[in-house]
């Protein structure tokens, strides 16, 4: 997208809104669970028993729950799990607010003491990777180990498009013109594999999601949100075991960040997929969920 001179955008933008949604969009899976968190409503997932730590599971920026699908049921078989629909996506609410990771790893801590679970192992891909980090600063005592999917987290991972949309109005002018624009590319560009995983199914499902109503006013939140300069540098104070998973070819989050990271994270260690783009959990499927298996089943 070529970006418009900043004074136009200020003439085009005057009076441009975006609309929440407070309740939970329609739609959703008969079977669909739902938690209130400070009068927000958040689609869950719980499966699985077991005297394992519990595993929460955070998928990424405009994804769900899903994400998980080939993931959760594997964990379950030996511990408790919960995946969630962060607020905002999936079938979650979309109301005004903080969506910064602070303030969603605040919520994530609050619902984990609603369904009774206090240590916790947090798994985590994409833009959910900064909320995990982010519960791991704000409760080191409960979050036990980390598995974090290409994490996005860092101020310089920030493009120029969101970077734009953080001025009030001119976020409000780019993500009512375009965040809708051109799905097929922003999912192919998330792949290595393009000709197997970009499939019509997908693409009807991202359109449709895409279509919730307050997801555009949502996103743009999340956006402003990443404001990862103000507390990247804490994340060399996480003592959390925690291993990094990467696609070898992802485009959206570079290796050279999870290079990065595993330097940064005192007790880490990083996980390299060849062939793979930004979803190792679909891509090197076999490889990666027996890399977490054995991560999870590591003594304490």
């Amino acid at each position: 997208m070529r970006l418009v001179p900043y004074a136009l955008l200020l003439a085009l933008t005057s009076g441009c809104t975006l609309a929440f949604h407070p309740a939970t969009p329609p739609g959703a899976p008969k079977d669909s669970t739902f938690a209130t968190v400070n009068g927000v409503r958040l689609r869950i997932k719980a499966a699985g028993q077991g005297a394992g730590t519990p595993v929460l599971f955070l998928h990424g920026f405009a994804s769900s729950l899903e994400t998980w699908d080939f993931v959760q049921p594997l964990i379950a078989k030996d511990r408790r799990t919960l995946s969630v629909d962060l607020k905002g996506f999936g079938y979650s609410a979309r109301p005004a607010g903080d969506y910064s990771p602070p303030a969603q790893a605040k919520m994530l801590l609050e619902l984990l003491d609603q369904q009774g679970i206090g240590d916790v192992i947090v798994v985590a891909h994409s833009w959910g990777t900064s909320i995990a980090l982010a519960m791991a600063l704000e409760a080191p005592a409960r979050v036990k180990r980390l598995a974090l999917y290409d994490a996005w987290a860092y101020e310089e991972q920030i493009p120029p498009f969101f970077l734009w949309a953080r001025t009030r109005g001119v976020g409000e002018f780019l993500f009512s013109a375009f965040y809708k624009e051109r799905p097929y590319e922003r999912i192919a560009f998330a792949f290595y594999d393009r000709e197997r995983y970009v499939t019509e199914p997908l693409l009807d499902l991202t359109a449709a999601a895409l279509e919730r109503p307050g997801t555009e006013a949502a996103a743009l939140e999340a956006v402003r949100g990443q404001t990862y300069g103000e507390w990247q540098s804490r994340y060399r104070s996480i003592k959390a075991p925690t291993l990094l998973l990467w696609g070898r070819e992802d485009e959206v989050t570079t290796l050279g960040f999870g290079e990065r990271l595993v330097r940064e994270l005192p007790n880490a260690r990083l996980a390299v997929y060849p062939r793979c783009g930004h979803f190792p959990m679909l891509e090197a499927i076999n490889s990666s969920n027996a890399d977490l298996q054995t991560f999870l089943a590591e003594a304490p």
